[in-house]
């Protein structure tokens, strides 16, 4: 089975569904399976107090204004599910709060995501457990017992999941990845265990993690990384996903073959021509 590829547009559309438009695009051509976006009720997520603290951002001068403004409404995602529907490509949302999770219970979608945040959240787990779809978790931030706590919800629940290997800081240092987790948590929890990237920017960590099992693969995707948001240093250019998806099935190809060692025909003429001088 292929590596699913999942373009992570995220909030990286600041709030301009036509972006979000070109971000989708742009993951159809180079050819990811899905995009992902966040959901959240702002007033569940964030205390009164932080809402009404100071920051400037390009809809007003306090955080309220710029939690909104990253949030796309109902009539926005039902453009997002046409539109995705139109372009034949799979979309989903990682839901931050029970409201979000209902709110994202009005499309017809495949995918559950459990961010690396949420993780420690046992009523939202208990709920997006309940729907049944198949839910990706990233484990950034979280213990084994964290990780323990949550995997015992999905299979209460006969929920389908799959982990991802995840560094919750934005960008991060290449050297903290952690590709051994992939094994790791593959050989603990027998599950499929994938890799949600946020590294400073190139591909080898992402193509690396396929080499290694990654069953899929999860990055940021941005029109222009010097736009406004705090994720888009982290995210990939549509040149860099279409690179990325390309080195992926090449890698996917190189690592399937036969296990058994063993001279190949295209290796036969060779063999005869480079060792005919040898008497055996």
């Amino acid at each position: 089975m292929s590596v699913f590829v999942i373009a992570e547009i995220g909030i990286n559309h600041n709030g301009d569904i036509n972006l979000a438009k070109k971000m989708i695009d742009n993951s159809v051509s180079a050819g990811a399976d899905a995009v992902k976006f966040q959901k959240r009720d702002i007033n569940v997520v964030y205390s009164k107090e932080f809402l009404e603290s100071h920051r400037e951002s390009l809809w007003g001068e306090k955080q309220r204004d710029q939690k909104l403004g990253l949030e796309f409404n109902e009539d926005q995602y039902k453009i997002i599910d046409e539109y995705c529907k139109n372009k034949k490509i799979e979309w989903f949302a990682s839901a931050w709060d029970l409201n979000s999770l209902q709110f994202l219970s009005k499309f017809d979608l495949k995918f559950n995501k459990v961010a690396s945040a949420m993780i420690v959240d046992t009523k939202l787990l208990e709920a997006i457990a309940k729907q049944g779809k198949y839910t990706f978790i990233s484990t950034g931030m979280s213990s084994f017992i964290e990780i323990d706590n949550a995997i015992k919800i999905f299979k209460k629940h006969n929920c389908e999941y799959e982990l991802m290997q995840c560094v919750s800081a934005y960008p991060f240092d290449d050297s903290l990845a952690n590709l051994n987790m992939i094994k790791k948590m593959r050989e603990k929890y027998n599950c499929k265990v994938g890799y949600s990237g946020h590294e400073k920017g190139g591909l080898a960590i992402s193509v690396a993690a396929v080499a290694l099992g990654a069953t899929s693969i999860e990055r940021h995707i941005t029109l222009d990384r010097t736009m406004y948001g705090s994720d888009q240093a982290a995210s990939l250019t549509p040149d860099g996903f279409k690179n990325l998806v390309v080195s992926i099935r090449k890698v996917e190809k190189a690592i399937n073959g036969d296990e058994d060692k063993k001279i190949l025909k295209i290796e036969e003429g060779v063999a005869k021509k480079l060792r005919e001088h040898i008497k055996i």
